[in-house]
């Protein structure tokens, strides 16, 4: 998850996935895109975004029946 210090939108995302990530037994992997110049300009206007197995899965929101199902379609 990309995320940016400050950011509302990056803390409701993230209490989706920890409380998803409890219940369903992932890696979650936060990476702060503040002070990094590459990071700012790929993500800043979309944070928080989520990926999963590499790609975008979730850009503003993360809808949690919506993440179970990707992640059910990454496992398979």
């Amino acid at each position: 998850m990309y995320s940016a210090e400050g950011c509302h939108l990056c803390e409701r995302a993230r209490e989706t996935v920890t409380a998803l990530r409890d219940e369903l037994g992932f890696e979650l992997e936060e990476v702060p895109i503040d002070g990094n110049p590459d990071l700012e300009a790929r993500y800043r206007e979309l944070i928080p975004v989520v990926e999963i197995g590499g790609e975008q899965a979730f850009v503003y929101f993360v809808q949690p029946d919506a993440l179970r199902r990707r992640l059910a379609q990454a496992k398979a």
